[in-house]
């Protein structure tokens, strides 16, 4: 099976593709900003650059995309019918990735709350921010 776009335009499709600043990233910087906390964003010195770190609580926040973290059972996470075997290894490689960069944040004493792009649409948004900042204040005690 062939691709349905050609190849200039699935180049200039996934070059607009971003791994910082994503659209699911600043709706929940822009809810923690507003409800009080203050962060740093992708800080190089911890493992994996969490996109968002709460010093005061000793607290990362990962912002996973379904479909490049291969969110199981979720509907946005559609495996592509075309180089179908790349695909797989290269979001397998994410998610490996992804928990052995956790590991090594819990091995430094962090606490981790992951979130995924489909938590932060609008019908499960209120939920999932509000078990966020329970996460994040549990975390002082």
């Amino acid at each position: 099976m062939s691709d349905v776009h050609s190849k200039e335009i699935r180049s200039y499709n996934m070059s607009k593709i971003r791994s910082k600043d994503t659209k699911p990233e600043l709706i929940v910087r822009k809810f923690l900003f507003a409800k009080g906390y203050r962060y740093r964003i992708h800080d190089q010195k911890l493992p994996g650059k969490p996109d968002i770190v709460l010093s005061k609580y000793k607290t990362v926040i990962f912002v996973h995309g379904c479909f490049w973290h291969g969110h199981d059972n979720c509907r946005y996470f559609i495996l592509p019918k075309t180089r179908t075997e790349w695909w797989l290894c290269k979001i397998n490689r994410n998610k490996d990735n992804d928990l052995k960069n956790q590991e090594a944040i819990k091995i430094l004493g962090w606490n981790i709350i992951n979130l995924w792009e489909c938590e932060l649409k609008k019908d499960k948004f209120e939920a999932t921010m509000q078990a966020c900042i329970t996460q994040i204040t549990n975390n002082l005690t």
